[in-house]
């Protein structure tokens, strides 16, 4: 592979809100995918190869995927409330990178933002639909924590992992209570 070829290394993680594929590049993490099961983790794989130009090569534990495996298991633990993992943008571009990056920087663990309040720290203060675009397009979910995007009524908005998730995952944070069961 060394005339230039992409790399992407890919592995499962399995925590509480069910098994999460990791995928990395030389650049770093470029996807997180809810309910790995194998069909779901099957197409997920088709589109990276088709996105990035590489077979993605399932590597657990591998110099690209150690640090984001372990992160996410901390992080699933409720043992991490910030990553530091470096992450490949190249699976999304424009207002929907500039909306994620803004996420993943400007709304620490344990906090929300409504739509309208991310579309108005993006200049965009008329964006609020564009910004749930800009969530469900998320390829980087859990470590660019879209989770923590609500309706400014306070309803909990969408989440492409399902609602189930997003409520795990804020009650991991101490936004909501632990679900009963």
């Amino acid at each position: 592979m060394g005339n230039g070829e992409q790399v992407v290394e890919w592995s499962v993680v399995r925590g509480t809100i069910g098994p999460l594929l990791l995928a990395a590049t030389p650049t770093g993490l470029v996807n997180v995918v809810f309910h790995a099961h194998p069909a779901v983790r099957d197409r997920a794989l088709g589109r990276l190869r088709d996105r990035l130009g590489a077979e993605p090569v399932e590597a657990p534990g591998s110099a690209l995927l150690a640090a984001p495996e372990r992160q996410v298991a901390a992080y699933l633990a409720g043992e991490l409330r910030e990553f530091s993992l470096a992450l490949d943008w190249s699976l999304i571009s424009g207002f929907h990178r500039e909306v994620l990056r803004e996420l993943a920087t400007g709304v620490p663990f344990g906090t929300v933002v409504g739509y309208g309040d991310l579309a108005r720290r993006v200049g965009r203060p008329d964006g609020a639909q564009a910004v749930g675009a800009a969530m469900g397009s998320n390829p980087l979910p859990v470590v660019v924590p879209c989770h923590r995007v609500v309706e400014s009524d306070g309803g909990l908005g969408g989440f492409g992992g399902g609602l189930e998730t997003k409520r795990q995952l804020l009650a991991l944070e101490g936004i909501l209570p632990q679900p009963l069961f």
